[in-house]
């Protein structure tokens, strides 16, 4: 029955990324507003709302590793899966921003701030806060950018607009990204849960998984329509939100106690994924090759994963 469950709620996934995208991109030209901004705030906030409620969940039943460990684990799917799957599947790639001098490092500064954090074994009320105020920054930059660099007269088409239409959509294709993410986070768990896999296990592999869901299911359709700046903002936006306000919510809620030494590889592999994630922007690799360079990563992490099962 779990099985049925989560193939249920991955169509419904999709469908509401669907309506996301569409909807969102009418909300961009209404307001003469990049995709990539979009893409950053209103969707990347949106899809990680299911890292948000499980990771909140998960912190008040005081299961902390599972807190961590779902945050952990979509900021490496983001980049090896998600943005891996990105490349591979759009027709071109050739975004107008320029990623590296403006976003990548964004999603960087966090995961730094989070190691050091966890020198002590906890992440504190007070490191929580530090996080959500790292949010708040990231936002009010791209508040800012975006009008500094509007879109051109001739992409501002907004003949077909209404608001009537677009909010009711809008809502229910969130809606149904969050119901279709939670209902694959309950099944992978119970399916994961009959194997006697660990709760670490779960949160970094199966929890993650299924609240990464809502980035995968929209980067690839922003992708196939070829929205990429859409899509890597999702991802970047993403990441950032769930290391600075996922991770400061849930420890605002409860401290977080993490074993150092026994996350050590896992911490180490979102910090390596995000430092490629620079990289990449940084050179502009956006071609399948370096979608195939992250999914060898995902696959170095994943066998580690499965041997310590």
């Amino acid at each position: 029955m779990d099985f049925i469950v989560f193939i249920v709620a991955m169509g419904v996934l999709i469908w509401g990324a669907d309506l996301l995208i569409d909807e969102s991109e009418k909300i961009a030209l209404r307001f003469n507003i990049s995709e990539f901004v979009i893409g950053a705030t209103l969707i990347a906030l949106g899809t990680s709302l299911p890292e948000m409620a499980a990771s909140i969940a998960a912190s008040l039943q005081g299961k902390s590793q599972l807190a961590i460990s779902n945050v952990i684990g979509s900021n490496i799917l983001n980049i090896t899966l998600v943005l891996a799957t990105v490349f591979l599947l759009a027709k071109t790639i050739n975004p107008a921003r320029d990623f590296f001098a403006k976003d990548s490092t964004w999603a960087l500064m966090p995961v730094m701030a989070f190691i050091l954090m966890i020198f002590d074994g906890v992440i504190s009320r007070f490191d929580a806060l530090l996080l959500l105020f790292m949010m708040g920054a990231y936002l009010l930059f791209l508040l800012q950018d975006s009008k500094d660099h509007p879109l051109e007269e001739e992409e501002n088409d907004v003949s077909d607009f209404s608001w009537g239409k677009t909010i009711p959509l809008l809502f229910a294709g969130l809606l149904l990204v969050i119901v279709g993410a939670h209902f694959s986070v309950e099944s992978a768990s119970a399916i994961a849960k009959s194997f006697g896999i660990s709760e670490w296990i779960i949160g970094i592999v199966m929890v993650s998984f299924g609240t990464s869901l809502p980035e995968l299911a929209v980067s690839i359709s922003a992708a196939l329509k070829g929205k990429v700046d859409m899509a890597i903002g999702n991802i970047i936006g993403s990441n950032m939100a769930n290391t600075s306000m996922v991770l400061g919510a849930a420890a605002l809620v409860h401290p977080l106690n993490i074993d150092t030494t026994a996350s050590l590889f896992d911490v180490t592999t979102m910090v390596i994924a995000t430092l490629l994630l620079v990289f990449i922007t940084a050179n502009k690799l956006y071609n399948k090759s370096a979608g195939i360079s992250l999914l060898i990563i995902l696959g170095l992490f994943l066998n580690n994963t499965l041997q310590n099962m």
